[in-house]
């Protein structure tokens, strides 16, 4: 038997314009999960953490992962998944894409490394289409890879680094609400006016413009979303008395909602005001009655990999 345990990160989708094609990991929060292969055919998956979980094997994000990568190295195995710590499902910071991240990495691991990163992300997007019902890579691609990533394009996968700028944090509060990600995604309209296209057109190149000259005024400007945010931003109590308060009263960068939500995450230049932004967003949320979780991280630049002991 041969057995590994891989942390892979929490991942933030989107950046507020980038709907489906930018994403970026966090630092410290995550997966840890653990994997063991030996001869044989059959998967088991063991939820040892506090999170709920389905019990059927084939509701697991991991499922379709593991079985991409033994269909696309022609191996067969059999293999045991042992949840130890997990994000909980729903939470806008990237459940799915974390454990299908893991998975991936896990198995590739386990097996030599016989995939690339873009395969591995091949691997993960199996979870995220059995998740959300799609095959997108903005949480997936940054939970594999680390740090910032821009999905160029789909037809074929074409996955850009892009490099984080010094002095960039990020706030992030989990409200004690689920927000399904696939109703999320079904709110979202079918067609957009021409006008928000441009909009939207001109903020997604405006931000990666900024990411590369590290200009992090320029991020801010660009991170407003005109094509998801008006329509899921009702799925969150306050919205936008919320970026109000954070945008004056801690001076951050910009605050979006993280991937489908309910999360919302803020960025700040400096550790101090992204500490002023966690505890503006825990008094938002508690003065609705609502429990809440902060973290505050700088973006990481490690994606799913094993643990360090």
């Amino acid at each position: 038997m041969r057995k590994i345990r891989i942390f892979a990160p929490a991942t933030i989708a989107n950046m507020g314009c980038g709907f489906d094609v930018i994403g970026f990991a966090l630092d410290e929060v995550g997966d840890i999960i653990e994997f063991s292969v030996e001869e044989g055919d059959s998967l088991t998956i063991t939820n040892s953490s506090d999170v709920p979980l389905p019990d059927d094997v084939e509701k697991n994000v991991m499922t379709p992962v593991i079985r991409k990568f033994l269909e696309m190295t022609g191996n067969k195995a059999q293999v045991c998944v042992d949840i130890i710590q997990n994000i909980y499902p729903g939470s806008g910071i990237g459940a799915s894409a974390a454990a299908s991240a893991a998975a991936a990495v896990g198995m590739n691991e386990l097996f030599g490394k016989p995939l690339d990163e873009e395969q591995l992300v091949v691997c993960a997007m199996e979870g995220e289409n059995l998740a959300s019902g799609g095959y997108h890579a903005d949480n997936a691609a940054p939970a594999v890879m680390g740090g910032i990533v821009l999905i160029r394009g789909y037809e074929p996968l074409d996955l850009v680094k892009i490099p984080i700028p010094d002095n960039f944090y990020c706030t992030v509060i989990h409200p004690h609400i689920v927000v399904p990600t696939k109703e999320a995604r079904a709110i979202l309209p079918k067609e957009i006016p021409m006008h928000d296209a441009i909009v939207q057109w001109g903020n997604v190149g405006g931000l990666v413009a900024g990411l590369f000259k590290g200009d992090i005024g320029l991020v801010g400007r660009a991170m407003k979303d005109v094509v998801a945010e008006p329509w899921r931003k009702k799925f969150i109590p306050g919205f936008d008395s919320l970026r109000g308060k954070l945008l004056t009263g801690a001076g951050v960068l910009a605050m979006n909602i993280s991937g489908s939500g309910p999360s919302v995450f803020a960025l700040s230049d400096s550790r101090q005001k992204a500490a002023a932004a966690s505890e503006i967003m825990k008094s938002h949320f508690a003065g609705l009655g609502i429990g809440a979780e902060a973290y505050t991280a700088k973006i990481s630049g490690r994606g799913a990999g094993v643990c360090v002991q």
